[in-house]
């Protein structure tokens, strides 16, 4: 067990780790209310607009004649709530990445996991076609296991332990390896109209059974990561500490791979490439309640799912009744964010 090899943290240490647990129970429950209230704004947004009225008389009572009723039921709620298990999934897995690399910039496509996802998914599409949505998946989780694989066997082959450079690096050039083959591959395939669905990335079409999907890979990748919350929180102490308190550091990061991969594989199975949620969440998260990842992993999920339900309201709004992708919202969030990170000179964490 991770935990019991981790030794009780020293006076001098622990302190600046603390996060009031007053303070991120008041975060906590403001989010779930903020996200709630998107969840039903969410579902009265659309090609047609549905009053609030009609919205709570379909939970009362729900009426299978009702047309409004059927559209909310089938095409609404599957839609609000995949776009907030997805941004949570996605939350969790940037957080993850950056507590394990103690990388700041560090996100799932950071290390080639979205890109790997997206490669599986051409090869999937140019030699066994669209199929059935669980091969897509299965091909997905393939992908994001390959380029993670990938990317931390470069890394050792120099070194025992995982340089935030080298992994960013690393992570950069097969990112950009995985895209140009997928691109490929989906023109001399004729498959690029298909494909391009991943590429732009958005919550049209979901359904009921990408919720059932998503929510127990939530709850697993929760778990998971809140198995090792407390070794990561000594890890962003350094390296170097966390040795000298007895932290198993290869497990943890292995560990958080495998939560990253199934996390990151199935949103992007479903959602394509939605990036930047993973890399703003964290620091915003990190800001309200400190570094302690007992706290920052579950308010991160929160965050990430208000921030990905909030960015598929304005994707509906912007150009009416047509559709902006979604990826296409969360980036003019998130390079603005990622040029700031990128010109802080301090230390990281």
């Amino acid at each position: 067990m991770i935990k019991q090899s981790i030794s009780p943290l020293p006076r001098d240490l622990h302190t600046p780790l603390q996060t009031s647990k007053h303070k991120a129970l008041k975060w906590g429950f403001s989010g779930i209310i903020l996200v709630l209230l998107s969840f039903v704004i969410s579902i009265g947004i659309g090609a047609v607009w549905i009053q609030p009225s009609v919205i709570i008389d379909s939970f009362i009572s729900f009426q299978k004649e009702n047309i409004e009723h059927q559209l909310i039921k089938e095409v609404r709620i599957p839609r609000a709530l995949t776009g907030a298990l997805i941004g949570a999934a996605s939350a969790v897995a940037g957080t993850i990445m950056q507590g394990i690399t103690r990388n700041p910039l560090a996100d799932p496509s950071i290390i080639g996991i979205t890109h790997g996802s997206g490669l599986a998914i051409a090869i999937s599409l140019a030699f066994i076609g669209s199929g059935s949505y669980w091969n897509l998946l299965i091909w997905s989780f393939a992908g994001s296991a390959i380029g993670a694989i990938l990317v931390l066997a470069f890394t050792m082959i120099s070194k025992e332990r995982i340089s935030p450079v080298t992994l960013t690096l690393a992570g950069a050039a097969l990112s950009t390896l995985f895209s140009a083959l997928s691109t490929g591959i989906a023109l001399y395939f004729q498959v690029a109209q298909d494909l391009s669905f991943w590429f732009a990335g958005g919550l049209s079409g979901t359904k009921w059974l990408h919720v059932y999907l998503l929510l127990p890979t939530l709850l697993i990748g929760l778990f998971l990561s809140l198995w090792i919350s407390r070794s990561l929180t000594i890890l962003a102490m350094g390296e170097e500490v966390a040795a000298g308190l007895g932290q198993s550091f290869r497990q943890v990061r292995w560990i958080g791979i495998v939560t990253v991969v199934l996390l990151s594989g199935a949103a992007v199975s479903i959602a394509g490439a939605i990036g930047f949620i993973g890399l703003i969440i964290p620091h915003i998260v990190r800001l309200l309640v400190g570094p302690d990842y007992r706290w920052l992993l579950p308010l991160s999920a929160v965050a990430g799912a208000l921030l990905l339900t909030i960015a598929d309201i304005g994707a509906r709004m912007i150009n009416p009744p047509f559709e902006t992708p979604v990826s296409a919202v969360t980036a003019l969030i998130g390079v603005p964010f990622f040029l700031y990170l990128s010109r802080q000179k301090r230390g990281y964490m």
